[in-house]
C-alpha cells in the first residue's frame, strides 16, 4: 500500500543543478548566494533587509537577541507552537510567557495579551500557525500603545498576507526553511525586518558577533546559512507562489469535501487573510480514533501540537502552570492531513472518502 504522506518536500533537477554550481565554485559556506538569496527574500516579503541563518529556531534566537532581549525580560507568545517559540526565548535569558489562543485560528487572542503585560515585558511573539496570519494590526496597537517589540514567528507562514500585507513585515519576522515548510533550503532561516540597525546586529549575532573578521564586537554564535542552502532557497523561492495556489487549491477541495461530515471541523480563514496552509488542520473530538483509521488505510497524518509548551516536561520543571484551556481542547483535537503540491485530486477523494466512512461507522 502505497502511503499519501503528511508532507513531502518539492525538489527538482533545477535545485539539483544549483547545489552543483556552488559546489563548482568552491565557494560552499557563507557567499554570494546567500546576500543574494537574502535581497530577493526581503523583496519578497516587502521589507528592507533580510539576514539568512542556518535554522528557523536560530531565527528567533538572533532576532530576540538583536533587539537586546535578555536575563529579566518577559515574551509573550503562544503555548500552541512547535517548542522552538519558547525555547528561543529561554535561550536569551528571558521567559516565556503564554496567552490563550482564538479557537477558530489557533492564534493569539489580542483580547488575553494585555492582562499578561507586566513592568518585565519587553516583545509580544505572535506565531502564525499552520500558515494563517495571527491578527497582526491588533498586536501591532498593543505594540505601540504598551512600547513593546514585535517580533513575529512566520517559522510556518511563507506567503501568508494579513490585509494586503505580507507576515514578518509587520514587526522582525522569522522564517523557518525546514524540509516540511512551504519553501526549504534543506535546512536554514531568515530574519525579515525594515530596521537597518536590527539588521546589522543579526549578523554580527550569527557570525561569532564580528561584522570584521578577527574583530569581534559581542558575544555571537555561528548561526550562518551555507551558499548551498541558499541556492536552494533561490530556486524554491520563485516556485513558492505556486506552491501556495497549489496547498489552497488543495485545502478548498478538502474542505468542500468535508463540510458537512459529522464530528469534523474544517480549518477557518478569517476576512482580509491569505491562508497559504502549511497545514489543513481539522479538529475532531475523536481524533486519536480518526489518525489511527487513516494510517490503516495508508493516508499520513499530523498532530501539531499533542502537549502544549507550558505542558511540556521540562516546562513542568521550570514551574509553569498556566491554565490555558483553548489552547489545552485544540492540543485534544487538531488533526492535520496532507495538503502539500504533491498531492493529487485522487488522494483527495481517498482521503475525504475515509473521513466520511470513518464518520459513518462512528456513528
Amino acid at each position: 500500500m502505497n502511503m499519501i504522506p503528511i508532507a513531502k518536500p518539492q525538489l527538482e533537477e533545477a535545485e539539483i543543478e544549483a547545489v552543483n554550481n556552488v559546489l563548482r565554485s568552491g565557494i560552499i559556506a557563507e557567499g554570494p548566494r546567500v546576500a543574494e538569496f537574502e535581497q530577493e527574500f526581503a523583496d519578497y516579503t516587502g521589507t528592507e533587509y533580510a539576514v539568512a541563518v542556518n535554522s528557523g529556531t536560530a531565527a528567533l534566537h538572533a532576532a530576540l537577541l538583536a533587539h537586546g532581549i535578555g536575563k529579566g525580560d518577559e515574551v509573550i507568545t503562544s503555548s500552541f507552537s512547535f517548542i522552538a517559540t519558547a525555547n528561543s526565548i529561554l535561550f536569551t535569558g528571558a521567559k516565556p510567557v503564554f496567552a490563550d489562543i482564538r479557537a477558530d485560528t489557533f492564534n493569539l487572542a489580542p483580547q488575553l495579551i494585555e492582562e499578561k503585560i507586566t513592568a518585565s515585558t519587553k516583545a509580544i511573539m505572535p506565531v502564525h500557525l499552520y500558515g494563517h496570519p495571527a491578527d497582526m494590526e491588533a498586536m501591532r496597537d498593543i505594540a505601540e500603545d504598551n512600547d513593546l517589540i514585535l517580533i513575529e514567528d512566520a517559522c510556518q507562514a511563507h506567503g501568508a498576507i494579513y490585509n494586503g500585507k505580507k507576515v514578518g513585515s509587520f514587526g522582525t519576522g522569522a522564517f523557518s526553511f525546514y524540509p516540511t515548510k512551504n519553501m526549504t533550503t534543506s535546512e536554514g532561516g531568515i530574519i525579515t525586518t525594515n530596521s537597518k540597525e536590527i539588521a546589522d546586529r543579526a549578523r554580527m549575532i550569527r557570525a561569532h558577533g564580528s561584522r570584521q573578521r578577527y574583530l569581534h564586537e559581542m558575544l555571537g554564535y555561528n548561526l550562518r546559512m551555507t551558499d548551498i542552502s541558499a541556492a536552494i532557497g533561490m530556486v524554491q523561492l520563485k516556485r513558492l507562489p505556486s506552491y501556495i495556489k497549489a496547498r489552497q487549491r488543495n485545502a478548498k477541495l478538502l474542505t468542500d469535501k468535508l463540510q458537512g461530515i459529522e464530528g469534523i471541523e474544517c480549518p477557518a480563514v478569517r476576512n482580509g487573510c491569505q491562508h497559504v496552509f502549511h497545514q489543513y488542520t481539522i479538529r475532531t473530538r475523536n481524533r486519536d480514533q480518526l489518525s489511527d483509521y487513516l494510517k490503516e488505510k495508508g493516508i499520513g497524518s499530523g498532530i501539531y501540537y499533542p502537549i502544549p509548551i507550558h505542558k511540556q516536561p521540562y516546562y513542568k520543571e521550570l514551574g509553569y502552570k498556566d491554565n490555558l484551556l483553548v489552547t489545552e481542547k485544540a492540543s485534544r483535537e487538531v488533526l492535520s492531513l496532507p495538503v502539500h503540491p504533491a498531492v493529487t485530486e485522487n488522494d483527495i477523494n481517498t482521503i475525504t472518502n475515509a473521513i466520511k466512512l470513518w464518520s459513518d461507522e462512528k456513528c
